[in-house]
């Protein structure tokens, strides 16, 4: 009877976890929009004890509109240069890939694809990432990444020929984050909400599209 009290329990944490997590990051973005909103006006000369959350209300709504202005400057010539200057600093570039990594909006030939090749056993698929689509040092071969679950944060990266390498079209990179953190309880087909082996490409063929 514990055991299955327990288990009941376990389930129904796991079930609220993901809505208590959600509330967490909302209630902390809250905190610092409530900070930054309270130091920002105050600065003006500003009384914000009075309508306080119409105030924060108004810095959030701020704050997204500046950053959709830098969103539309990050794409003009201005800001292709200033970013040549600060590349001259220290760890820069390799904190930018890494943050471009997650950047699923990002387009062009570093647009991560999601890839299935073939297995560590005598049969089957492993699905990984290509972070780039440059060839390797060995020739038609190119890297592939495969994450650990539920921890994607390590792996292993291997050189596959390309004629070994499928591409999963429409997958993006938080597509296989979820299949990773899923453990297997969802399969790939089931999160892109697709048939399986459709939109399934020959990495060759997709190069000259």
């Amino acid at each position: 009877m514990f055991k299955k009290i327990f288990n009941t329990a376990l389930q129904g944490f796991f079930w609220i976890l993901p809505i208590l997590l959600i509330i967490f990051i909302v209630d902390w973005l809250f905190a610092k929009a409530s900070t930054l909103t309270r130091i920002l006006f105050d600065g003006l000369g500003v009384n914000t004890s009075e309508y306080f959350l119409l105030w924060v209300i108004a810095g959030i709504v701020a704050t997204a509109l500046v950053l959709s202005i830098i969103g539309s400057i990050a794409t003009t010539r201005a800001a292709s240069m200033l970013e040549l200057l600060v590349k001259k600093v220290p760890f820069y570039s390799t904190i930018k890939d890494i943050v471009d990594i997650f950047n699923s909006s990002k387009k062009g030939k570093n647009d991560v694809l999601v890839v299935a090749i073939k297995g560590f056993t005598q049969s089957g698929y492993n699905i990984g990432l290509m972070y780039s689509i440059k060839e390797s040092i060995i020739k038609d071969h190119y890297t592939v990444t495969l994450s650990m679950s539920p921890i994607p944060n390590g792996g292993f990266m291997f050189e596959v020929h390309e004629d070994d390498i499928l591409v999963i079209e429409g997958a993006k990179f938080n597509d296989n984050l979820n299949y990773l953190l899923s453990m297997g309880t969802k399969s790939m087909s089931e999160i892109l909400s697709q048939d399986p082996n459709s939109n399934l490409i020959a990495f060759a063929k997709w190069k000259k599209k």
